[in-house]
């Protein structure tokens, strides 16, 4: 029967070789519009289908080139026995081979898993590959390592992830060349004591698997210098991880360790060592101390729950940890219960029992703007806003939420909460603060069920229940304030709250130019229920700084008083009883609203107290526009807190240059205002942030106001520079953008919408830069998109947009993108006088293979921020979340749009806008 099925499938591959035969002769004879297999000292048969076929039949050819190639790509999804055929082939015909990627993974299931690929093994034959230096078996089915591995003593790099490996071989020890060993996502368990024997070895990866123990022989890798164990079960660690005095880079997170050896710290070269989400209740001081450890997630501090279980008794298996990345929006959550890490750092803790069936949770990180970000005229946002789906869903145990904040400047009498939407209305939830390392944060709160979250700083709040018994309510920032609820005040129980805030003396003295004047401070008063108490209410408040009870001059202390959202100060010194003590103030009123204490020479103190109040909300800031040194056409444009300015021009001068920042000017949090570019100058870029080629901004003190754009211009560069000019201008774009010579002249009212103007210079295009010239102008480029028109796509003329972005940082994206060297200095050679061409080349060639493929997009924007161009990145997300927004518009129009395709965010009338001065 074996001999039939032989039989069989011989003509079966001389048919199919026949095939490869006429496809490889149409591949010679098509030109560029054919999938190239054979080109320079690279070979790529992974992206085709019958790849092996056309391997084989280039090998009975005896094709010359064969003996030039070092780089060899064959998909792991072949047939089994015909990829065993192939490789066989592979020592006689490629014999300087230095690279072979055998990768599965290319393959997709129903739910969009990737698929590992047939490969169980290798003939023994390939040991024979005396210059390989780089293997890659990834997203295959092995199960053991193949014998042959062992014995390649040359290589260098030996990719096994994504596999079904339960051991590794002693014999692994004799690879004395290996530096770089990647065995993540399989299923060891132990690892061989030969494994100290590789003393080249740099970077180890052996993440995802079921390890409990390591050898202490581990402690030979005397080069190593990253070393990756997250997400196993390691209890322990070995002592001899002390001698791996290389070590830069330890990743120990979402284990089952209850020590770490101090002598980690110690290890010279060490800049991180993770031990995230481990059992950690008690670390030596030297690690607890150390600016590069991470211990969150650990139960630093606790006591052991008590083991009084039976012998032999079952131990509950240790809480699920995700890890998602950047291109994952959701996640399963089980009644077991899982502790989850999101792509932007955001943590959650789901305990078991949290939810009584499995459910899908989705998340996104939104951008803030005013109508999701609802702060009072004293806040200041922290964070981004961070959406949990599907909102209201009620958990049976609280959920722990940990938030990323950016720590504010100003602490004294401030507080940093949690803000969320609960039953159209935000609250604060108690929140606790957490110090990873100096100037990072994580708010850590408790949430009952799913909505929006935020980060605020806000004045210290101080709240009560008052009961018809009466009650005391103090400030804890401010003793000296203090209310009084006497007997009888109200008959139901009602809830109060107190905010106290201060104003820098120096600030008043400088408004009203008055050397004695003074303020306390102000006193802003709510509650629940009826507006009036029964019974008057005694408020205590400390006199202005530098002023006493038994010297002050009493036709100078006013008391103001203010019923937001009326902007209003009223003077109502004279319709109060003020009683003075040494130090203090007390009045009763009836009603709660905002009190204010002003100790001054001046007689119209009313409008006086509402231009200090806006100067105390006010931030004074200074607008940049800078031009990226090697591409003229990509701008940045950045508010920045005055006193930041110095130190990010010194950061950004290295890559930009521009003018000196604009004169300071002052805005509110929260505030609206956008740039214009003009005097021939616009915007290149199809954005949602830019209306009528208006960029939009939304100030926030403690987030980066920052946007790169890239602008063009319809005027003759060849002849000459132009020199245009960028201009901000406050609130939101008008729907009649003003022409310039408009926007100049409100620049001289009192209320002046413009706020500074920046020269932006365009230079003039060398005869190299001039389009039609060169070699690149030959280039062909065949209409394609990325990705599809529902998670959003690139175009050509996108992409030809992005081409023009690169500028000299181009090989570093085609290096992230999986391009070789040898690829780069190919086409490097063959567009030498044509920076352009070059680009486009690579650009295109690699979009035409990636077609049709799922997570392109995505892979591209990788690579742009692993090159340092986050900018075009951002720009990329841009035009994809517009691609998006557009695609979902048709099918409303349409009447095809499902509710989860409507925008997610609270409507307009849920969430309240900002104050405005």
């Amino acid at each position: 029967m074996a001999a039939l099925e032989e039989e069989e499938l011989e003509p079966q591959m001389a048919a199919a070789e026949g095939d490869a035969a006429g496809d490889a002769a149409d591949t010679v004879n098509a030109g560029p519009r054919a999938p190239l297999v054979l080109v320079g000292n690279r070979l790529s048969l992974d992206l085709y289908p019958g790849g092996c076929h056309r391997l084989l039949h280039l090998c009975a050819q005896q094709t010359p080139q064969l003996l030039e190639v070092e780089f060899l790509q064959l998909s792991g999804h072949e047939d089994p026995r015909l990829l065993e055929a192939t490789l066989a082939q592979v020592p006689g015909s490629l014999p300087h081979l230095r690279s072979l990627v055998l990768k599965g993974g290319k393959h997709w299931d129903a739910q969009g898993a990737c698929l590992r690929g047939s490969l169980t093994t290798l003939p023994a034959s390939l040991s024979d590959l005396a210059h390989l230096v780089h293997l890659d078996l990834s997203f295959n089915s092995l199960e053991t390592l193949p014998a042959c591995i062992p014995q390649m003593c040359g290589l260098s790099a030996l990719l096994l992830s994504h596999n079904c490996l339960a051991e590794l071989p002693e014999a692994l020890g004799a690879l004395s060349a290996l530096t770089f060993l990647s065995v993540t996502h399989n299923r060891l368990q132990t690892l061989p004591t030969a494994l100290g024997a590789l003393s080249t070895l740099q970077r180890l990866d052996l993440s995802e698997n079921l390890l409990d123990a390591l050898p202490p022989e581990i402690g030979g890798l005397n080069s190593l210098e990253e070393l990756n164990l997250a997400s196993n079960r390691l209890q322990s660690l070995p002592a001899s991880l002390a001698g791996l005095r290389s070590l830069r880079l330890l990743v120990l997170h979402s284990n089952l360790l209850a020590s770490v050896p101090a002598s980690l710290a110690r290890l010279p070269l060490l800049t991180r060592l993770d031990l995230r989400d481990n059992q950690l209740r008690d670390v030596a001081p030297e690690l607890l101390d150390a600016p590069f450890v991470r211990l969150q997630g650990n139960p630093l501090g606790e006591t052991p729950p008590d083991s009084h279980s039976p012998t032999g008794t079952l131990v509950v298996p240790e809480m699920p940890r995700l890890f998602l990345t950047s291109d994952v929006d959701s996640f399963p959550v089980t009644p077991q219960g899982c502790s989850v890490t999101l792509a932007c750092g955001v943590r959650l803790r789901f305990p078991a029992g949290a939810t009584a069936t499995s459910v899908t949770i989705h998340y996104r990180l939104w951008l803030p703007e005013p109508r999701l970000v609802p702060l009072g005229p004293h806040d200041s946002l922290l964070s981004g806003v961070l959406e949990l789906q599907p909102h209201g869903m009620a958990f049976q145990q609280e959920v722990g939420l940990w938030l990323f904040f950016v720590p504010p400047r100003a602490r004294r009498c401030r507080e940093v909460v949690v803000r969320t939407l609960s039953e159209d209305s935000w609250s604060d939830l108690e929140t606790c603060l957490e110090e990873e390392a100096p100037k990072r944060f994580w708010a850590h709160c408790q949430v009952p069920h799913f909505s929006w979250f935020l980060v605020v700083s806000r004045p210290v709040s101080n709240a009560c229940l008052v009961p018809p018994e009466g009650t005391l309510l103090w400030s804890s920032g401010h003793p000296g304030v203090k209310i009084t609820f006497p007997p009888g005040v109200t008959e139901e129980p009602r809830q109060v709250r107190m905010q106290v805030v201060r104003m820098a003396g120096r600030e008043l003295r400088a408004l009203l130019a008055e050397p004695e004047a003074a303020v306390s401070p102000l006193l802003c008063l709510s509650q629940s229920g009826p507006s009036s108490f029964l019974r008057p209410v005694t408020v205590q408040l400390p006199l202005p700084p530098g002023i006493t009870g038994l010297s002050l001059d009493r036709s100078r202390l006013h008391l103001l008083y203010r019923a937001p959202p009326a902007v209003t100060w009223d003077d109502i010194t004279a319709q109060v009883a003020l009683e003075l003590t040494h130090l203090y103030a007390r009045f009763q009123v009836t009603h709660f609203s905002w009190y204010w204490l002003w100790y001054t020479t001046k007689t119209c103190v009313e409008g006086l107290a509402r231009k200090a109040w806006e100067r105390m909300r006010l931030h004074r800031v200074n607008l940049i526009a800078l031009q990226r040194r090697r591409d003229p056409e990509q701008v940045l444009l950045q508010c920045l807190p005055r006193n930041k300015v110095d130190a990010a021009l010194r950061r950004l001068l290295e890559r930009y240059r521009g003018p000196e920042p604009s004169d300071t000017v002052e805005m509110f949090e929260g505030e609206k205002f956008f740039a214009a570019f003009e005097r021939g100058i616009d915007v290149d870029a199809d954005r949602p942030d830019c209306v009528q080629g208006r960029v939009c901004f939304v100030f926030y003190s403690h987030l980066k106001n920052v946007k790169e754009v890239y602008v063009t211009t319809t005027l003759d560069r060849q002849a000459q520079a132009v020199r245009g000019q960028v201009s901000f201008y406050r609130g939101a774009v008008p729907e009649d953008v003003p022409e310039e010579a408009a926007a100049a002249r409100q620049r001289k009212g009192a209320d002046a919408l413009w706020m500074a103007t920046l020269p932006i210079k365009l230079p003039r295009l060398r005869s190299s830069d001039r389009p039609g010239l060169g070699q690149g102008a030959s280039l062909s480029l065949a209409p394609l998109n990325l990705g599809d028109a529902e998670t959003g796509f690139l175009t050509q003329s996108n992409l030809l947009n992005l081409a023009g972005r690169l500028g000299s940082d181009w090989p570093a994206v085609a290096l992230h993108l999986g391009l070789s060297y040898q690829e780069l200095q190919r086409i490097q050679h063959k567009f030498r006088d044509d920076l352009d061409g070059q680009i486009r080349h690579m650009l295109f060639s690699w979009a035409e293979c990636q077609a049709g493929q799922p997570g392109a997009v995505g892979l591209l924007v990788q690579a742009l921020e692993r090159s340092d161009r986050r900018d075009v990145a951002e720009e990329v997300r841009a035009v994809l979340e517009l691609g998006r927004h557009k695609y979902q518009d048709g099918l409303r129009r349409t009447s095809l749009a499902t509710r989860d395709l409507a925008q997610p965010g609270p409507s307009a009338s849920q969430s309240p806008e900002p104050a405005q001065a």
